[in-house]
């Protein structure tokens, strides 16, 4: 890992990193994160039987709408032309696990995009499960892999 952050100029202020020179490549990212809640309130989000709706389905939308805004929530971000954003979920034992894939064919990479997917995807379930269960966490964050790039490819 450098030494250097990107999204510092020399003076120590931030800045957005300018990526007009840089070619436009195939690039994905893949993230995840785990939802972590009562047995009770996994089996409702199951059985659809939570007041608030479709949990799934409406976290599913929030986590692309999300996506598709990361340039708006996160300061330094460019806005990219996404081609691809698919919010996935597993039901385990004692929650939801969460997998967000985003592509673009553009001058930057779109692990942020991925993690702001899962990010918000997770808020969503807290949000309509939180009438039954206040104690559910979200946990483990994290960029999986990116391709693309002059960085290359890279796993978790």
């Amino acid at each position: 890992m450098s030494g250097h952050l990107s999204h510092i100029d020399d003076a120590g202020d931030a800045r957005m990193v300018d990526i007009s020179a840089k070619s436009k490549t195939a690039r994905v990212a893949v993230a995840q994160g785990f939802v972590s809640m009562s047995a009770v309130t996994l089996e409702a989000v199951r059985q659809g039987n939570i007041k608030k709706g479709d949990v799934v389905s409406v976290a599913r939308i929030a986590g692309i709408m999300a996506a598709k805004r990361t340039h708006e929530l996160i300061p330094l971000c460019h806005p990219i032309a996404l081609t691809n954003i698919l919010v996935d979920f597993t039901f385990e034992a004692d929650g939801l696990a969460i997998t967000s894939t985003v592509k673009t064919t553009d001058r930057t990479g779109v692990e942020m995009e991925a993690l702001t997917a899962v990010s918000v995807a997770a808020l969503t379930i807290y949000d309509m499960c939180k009438a039954i269960d206040k104690a559910i966490t979200i946990e483990g964050v994290s960029l999986r892999s990116k391709s693309g790039g002059k960085s290359g490819d890279w796993k978790r």
